[in-house]
This record gives C-alpha cells, structure tokens and sequence, in this order.
C-alpha cells in the first residue's frame, strides 16, 4: 500500500499527521435474488476484493474526496452536504457522512483517497464497499464506537436517501458483517442472521465478468421494487404474512390468484421461490450436497431470466456457455454470472 500513501500524498500534500489505511469487501450473493428489498432471505459471502480509504483527518470541518477508479473530485463542507449530481461517485461517501450527521454526529473533516478493486457496476457492490469503508474510517477517526450494524444500516439508509436507490439491505450487510470461510444466511427484515460453512471441495467458484456495466439508479431495480410491493398489496388479505419474504410456496399457491396481473404474478412467482431456493441451499451446503448447490443455481437463473426478466442478453449467453462446459454443475447471474466448477459433471 506504499505507492497508494504516496499517491495521497501527492494529491493532498505530506504533512506531519500520517494518513491511515481502512479497507472494506466487496461481496457476492450465492444465492437470493431480488428478495433482500421484500423482507426475505439471502445468503451473500464476502470477497477479499474491495475498496481501501487512505484517510487523514482535519479540523476545519472540510471534506476531499478523490478516487484511482474516477476523475471526478469532490470538495464539501460539513455545512452543506447536499446531493450534487456532479460529485458523481463522492455522493455515495458524502451519504454515509450525512447519516452521522442525522444522528447528531458532527465530523471535524478529512482527506480521503479511494482505491477499489471491484469493478465498478459489476454487481458486487463496489457502492456498498465505499459507503462501509467511509463509515468505518470516520467512525475511528472520531472515535464514536458506533457498534458495526448501526454502519450497516446507515449505509443502506444514505444510498436509498441521499443517493436515491431504493436498494435493500443485504450488500451493506455482507459487506460489514462477512467472515472468512462463510456465508450469511440473512433474513432482511428482521436482520436475524447466521453464518453458513462455505466449503466447496473439489469445486471451485468463479465470477465472471460480463463487462456489461449496470448503475442501479438507471436500472430496472426500482421498476422491480415497485411491482413486488403491489404484488403483495394484491395478497396482503389473504395472508398473515407480514412481508412478502414471509410468504411460503405453500400459501402462495392458495392466494396467488389474487394478482390479476400476469406480470406481477410473475415477479412474485420468482421471489416466493428464490426464497424457497436460499433455505434449500443452506441445507445443501450444511449437509455437504455441492450438486445440489448447482442445481439450485441452475433454477435460480431460470426464474430470473423468465419470471422477473432481469438478467439481459450478455449474462444469458454466459450461462448457457457456462452450462455446455464440462466439470460446471451450476451457474447463474449475480448481478453478473458466477458457476461452480468441479473435476467434472454428474450424471
């Protein structure tokens, strides 16, 4: 990390207070796909790849933010922390410093120099990883001893306030709260969680970028959103459900008439049995059943492409390549594509 201090350096000046290293994951989600915003269950790992923050402090309540990965630089007061389209990516630091702020937390400044290895718009949440990194730097800076969950949640809190995307909380939690060796099984509604063995032996698991970029805001995330909380609207009297990631297959199937939208029906037909899908993976994972891991990814896939219609030409082309490989057992989109790979295919 020396040439990155020096690159700090270089952008902000040296001085005699040493600038300090934070460093945030990235993440991927195994399994779980558009069902963190409905209240229900995700099982995200997190990666060794992620974002650094060189950062120093100041005291005259000024904030400097650059980046290696974006020309774009940004200069704010802590007076006037405002959304300005043309900070770009310095929106999604200047949210996390928002929320201290909401909670009467006041930061005296600093410089920060980003430096991310996850692509950005990849799908492994390089967003989530700069808004973590800068909650944990200020929050050490300051020395608030603000417990990790309440990082988490005033992550997810400055991106759908601040920045506008009306995401879930399952990247800022993986993000936050991963541990080495495991998943997460998360339900995101009540934020009760447990941590999964996540060993793969005699596979491996490869994430393959589809370099086909994709920006949440302008995506058909919000679209998605929108149609799940009418679809559960539809079926709310019949159900003591209290979320839609409450509802069984089971229950499902007694009410889903209900939605006269074929459409709707269709996005809720995904997410009821995505969340079938997590529970199954556990137990899979938990009884050392890697097969039935890649079947359950097979299915996953298939459910998005033609029930919530959100995976796209490129990420399909790779699945069906991934799928005519042999040693692969399963594969599907994660806001790009990742597969297991083994010495060779069953059956």
């Amino acid at each position: 990390m020396k040439t990155l201090i020096e690159r700090f350096d270089q952008i902000y000046g040296h001085c005699e207070t040493s600038p300090r290293l934070f460093f945030a994951p990235g993440r991927v989600n195994l399994i779980g796909e558009h069902t963190d915003y409905t209240g229900g269950y995700v099982l995200p790992a997190a990666l060794s790849h992620g974002t650094w923050a060189v950062v120093r402090p100041r005291q005259d309540g000024l904030f400097r933010f650059a980046s290696n990965g974006f020309d774009v630089t940004a200069e704010i007061n802590v007076s006037d922390f405002e959304y300005r389209a043309q900070d770009d990516w310095a929106n999604y630091p200047k949210g996390v410093i928002n929320q201290f702020m909401k909670r009467g937390y006041v930061p005296r400044g600093c410089d920060m120099l980003f430096h991310g290895n996850v692509p950005n718009g990849a799908g492994l949440s390089s967003s989530a990883s700069i808004e973590l990194v800068t909650g944990v730097a200020i929050n050490s800076l300051e020395e608030w001893n603000i417990q990790m969950i309440e990082l988490v949640q005033m992550a997810q809190m400055a991106e759908n306030s601040f920045v506008g995307v009306n995401c879930g909380i399952m990247d800022q939690f993986a993000v936050g709260m991963g541990r080495k060796g495991s998943a997460m099984m998360l339900k995101c509604d009540s934020l009760a969680y447990r941590y999964v063995p996540l060993e793969l032996e005699g596979y491996s698991l490869v994430i393959t970028n589809s370099n086909k970029r994709r920006g949440l805001a302008d995506s058909k995330y919000n679209e998605r959103r929108a149609e799940c909380e009418a679809g559960f609207e539809a079926i709310k009297p019949y159900t003591e459900a209290k979320t839609l990631g409450d509802v069984t297959l089971e229950e499902w199937r007694s009410v889903r008439d209900h939605v006269v939208d074929g459409t709707i029906r269709r996005r809720l037909d995904h997410v009821i049995t995505e969340n079938a899908r997590v529970l199954s993976t556990i137990q899979a994972l938990e009884a050392g059943n890697t097969v039935e891991l890649g079947r359950l990814m097979l299915a996953s896939h298939e459910s998005l492409r033609d029930l919530f219609e959100v995976t796209g030409e490129h990420l399909d082309v790779l699945f069906e390549e991934a799928c005519a490989v042999k040693g692969c057992i399963g594969t599907r989109m994660t806001r790009r594509i990742w597969r297991l790979y083994g010495k060779s295919c069953p059956g």
